[in-house]
C-alpha cells in the first residue's frame, strides 16, 4: 500500500537546498509531465538515470532522494506515494517487425515473439507486471532475452523478431526505426514516487510527493 507523506527536514541541514535528485529510467518526458502537473519546473531537480539493472541501488546509496516507479513495491525500506500519474502501455518493435503496420496490438499477439526476461536486481513480482509471464487467455510470454539497457534493447529488436512489452512514454526517446504499438487490452501502469522509507526528505522533495499527490487526486 502507498506510504503516507514523507517528513521534511528542516532547510538548515546540509543539501535541504539543492535540486531534488530524482531517479528516471528510460524517457525523462514522464518525470517532467509529473513535474508539470505538480506544479514544479524543470530546475527544481536533477534527473538522474538509473539502471533497470540495479534500480534501488542508488535510493539506498543515497545518491538519490526520491526516484520514479511503476506499479506498487514490496521492499521494506522502501516508501512509496499514491500514484501519481499512469502511463498506458505499448509493444516496442522494430520497424521491420510483422506487426510494426499495426495500429494497435493485443498482448495475446505479443506472445507469439520472444520477448526480455527481468533484468539483474530488478523486483521479479514488478517484472511479471511489466511482462506478465502469461497472457490473459493463458499463453506463455517466451520471456527469453536479457534486459540490459535501453541502447542494447533497441539494438535487440532492430535486429530480429523480438517485442518488448513495455510503456507509451518510451515512444518519446525512440529512433526512427523502432516504434511504440499501443497495447489494447492491458491496464495503464500507476506510476508512484519512491524513497527510502529510514530517511527524512528535504523540504523540496517532500513538497514535489505531496504536490504530486495532490494534482494527481484531482
Amino acid at each position: 500500500m502507498p506510504d503516507p507523506l514523507p517528513t521534511a527536514v528542516p532547510t538548515t541541514v546540509p543539501g535541504a537546498t539543492r535540486p531534488v535528485r530524482l531517479g528516471i529510467h528510460g524517457s525523462p518526458h514522464l518525470a517532467t509531465r509529473v513535474l508539470a502537473s505538480a506544479g514544479h519546473g524543470p530546475h527544481e531537480v536533477e534527473l538522474v538515470p538509473y539502471d533497470v539493472a540495479e534500480p534501488f541501488r542508488p535510493l539506498r546509496d543515497r545518491t538519490l532522494d526520491i526516484m520514479i516507479v511503476k506499479y506498487g513495491l514490496r521492499e521494506p525500506d522502501i516508501a512509496f506515494s499514491r500514484p501519481v500519474a499512469f502511463d498506458h502501455r505499448a509493444l516496442i518493435v522494430g520497424t521491420n517487425h510483422p506487426l510494426a503496420d499495426r495500429d494497435m496490438v493485443s498482448v495475446e499477439e505479443a506472445a507469439g515473439y520472444d520477448c526480455f526476461g527481468c533484468p539483474g536486481d530488478f523486483p521479479p513480482y514488478v517484472w511479471d507486471k511489466v511482462v506478465p509471464p502469461r497472457t490473459p487467455s493463458g499463453t506463455r510470454m517466451r520471456r527469453v532475452h536479457r534486459m540490459t539497457t535501453v541502447e542494447a534493447m533497441i539494438d535487440t529488436l532492430a535486429a530480429g523478431r523480438a517485442v518488448h512489452l513495455s510503456f507509451q512514454s518510451l515512444d518519446a526517446i525512440l529512433p526512427p526505426h523502432i516504434k511504440a504499438l499501443p497495447v489494447r487490452d492491458l491496464p495503464p501502469a500507476p506510476v508512484h514516487l519512491a524513497w527510502l522509507r529510514d530517511t527524512d526528505l528535504s523540504s523540496q522533495a517532500a513538497a514535489l510527493v505531496s504536490d504530486a499527490e495532490r494534482s494527481a487526486g484531482r
